[in-house]
């Protein structure tokens, strides 16, 4: 069943413009994605795609002057009727947050309060949501941390942040992101400020709770390591949209899109000759065009054609793909010479 449906979002940051407001800054432009009961569902791309901040709208942390959300994204919560986060009240986002939804930040020194000890952090969920206080509460805490692999979870609870290390205060905020059994988890790169093998153990610990509690999971990276291997399936964002969208082995097989092509080629293959260069997307992601002057990711691409510059291209199946491959370009790269074959493998760039 599906959990969560956005369809349309959007997201603009205004600005000022000679004491007037101006038309503002796109950051993301009509994004659209589901994410079902059980599922890891992915947002990938490279800095400045609007991956975070589809995250802070969906959760409802965005500031409330300066920034102008569009679209709807209905979740089906433990309630009798599904909601929709973008327009449901602060009061009753309020009581979701923690309880139904859940979202892991990237850089836990920065999430978490340093004046606070990790003990108070984590209880504070227990009593908001679900009544539990005192030495009740301090046990849930040192359960919740144990299971998250903290050693010694009384002594930590009496602990401060600047206490523990990378790993420790990234597993606390896991702890407190799934004290209350949430349907959906939202994680912002919770893997970025850790060592691999810290990285491999984080993402051990969110598959387990995606199968024991039958969580969905949201999970947002710019790494294809992580994607391969926890992701079930994956959308490609590129200035604020989706440029493609598929099952993980679909993507990793034959990715369609000339940006998804790029960062797959870029990945180094373990079967590849000794001093053999890599194919980087060229260009950064300040070279583009703003979408409605057509594709933004044209002068980048190295299949752009003046074709490319008519329109917005429009999120349509791929030819002759099966099971939902889809592909927003206008010259998608297909199966022709080694456009696929040229790409890392799923396993190789989990490894």
């Amino acid at each position: 069943m599906t959990l969560l449906s956005v369809e349309e979002l959007s997201v603009t940051f205004t600005g000022r413009d000679g004491g007037r407001r101006g038309p503002g800054t796109d950051a993301v432009c009509g994004v659209s994605f589901t994410v079902a009961e059980g599922e890891v569902a992915g947002l990938v791309g490279e800095s400045g795609c609007g991956k975070s901040v589809t995250s802070l709208a969906l959760m409802g942390l965005l500031p409330r002057r300066g920034v102008r959300v569009g679209g709807r994204a209905v979740f089906r919560h433990s309630g009798p009727d599904p909601v929709d986060l973008l327009s449901l009240p602060p009061a009753a986002l309020r009581d979701l947050r923690g309880r139904q939804l859940a979202m892991i930040f990237q850089d836990p020194l920065s999430s978490l309060n340093p004046v606070v000890p990790i003990g108070v952090q984590v209880t504070e969920v227990l009593t908001r949501h679900r009544g539990l206080r005192g030495r009740a509460a301090r046990a849930e805490a040192a359960h919740l941390l144990e299971r998250g692999g903290i050693p010694d979870p009384t002594r930590r609870l009496k602990e401060y942040p600047h206490q523990l290390s990378g790993g420790m205060r990234q597993r606390a905020l896991i702890a407190m992101a799934v004290a209350c059994a949430p349907r959906l988890l939202i994680a912002d790169e919770p893997t970025t400020a850790l060592d691999v093998t810290i990285q491999a153990q984080i993402l051990e610990l969110l598959r387990e709770l995606v199968d024991d509690q039958g969580t969905a999971l949201l999970m947002i990276t710019h790494d294809l390591g992580v994607v391969a291997g926890i992701c079930d399936s994956v959308h490609v964002l590129y200035a604020g949209k989706v440029v493609e969208a598929a099952g993980r082995r679909a993507l990793f097989a034959a990715p369609a899109h000339p940006y998804a092509h790029g960062l797959l080629g870029s990945v180094p293959r373990l079967d590849a000759p000794r001093g053999e260069r890599l194919h980087p997307v060229r260009g950064s992601i300040n070279d583009r065009l703003s979408w409605p002057d057509g594709c933004a990711f044209a002068p980048r691409c190295d299949r752009y054609t003046l074709e490319c510059l008519d329109a917005t291209p429009e999120l349509t199946a791929l030819p002759g793909a099966t099971g939902g491959h889809l592909v927003r370009c206008v010259h998608p790269v297909g199966n022709e010479g080694s456009a696929a074959a040229d790409t890392p493998t799923e396993r190789e760039a989990s490894a």
